[in-house]
């Protein structure tokens, strides 16, 4: 069973990074929770938003969080790839992988 995590996450291109972070703080009104070199969170609810500057990437990505008891056999159940090679996961115990549509979902321990 998958629950949802606390984090989203907006991969966004080098070129429209400041401008999409200037856009959910000073017209959506965001408040920043915290900031990264080239990570920016915002407290969204209950959730926090990341928008996170990606040098090599020519479109915006939506990255999801999910918590699960056993995520290996959660992908399993999901028929989900394995995508590890995104991202570092340090010492998360979990994986990365995506659903049909390719928005990348973090599940993981929780």
């Amino acid at each position: 069973m998958l629950n949802p995590g606390k984090n989203i996450a907006i991969k966004v291109p080098l070129y429209k990074w400041e401008e999409t972070v200037a856009f959910y703080r000073d017209l959506v009104g965001l408040t920043p929770k915290k900031e990264l070199d080239g990570s920016v969170a915002f407290a969204f609810g209950e959730m926090t938003l990341w928008i996170d500057r990606v040098e090599r990437q020519s479109q915006v990505d939506i990255w999801l969080e999910f918590l699960s008891n056993d995520p290996d056999q959660a992908l399993e159940e999901l028929n989900s790839p394995v995508r590890d090679e995104l991202e570092p996961l340090g010492d998360v115990q979990g994986h990365w992988t995506s659903d049909p549509a390719g928005v990348v979902l973090l599940v993981h321990k929780g």
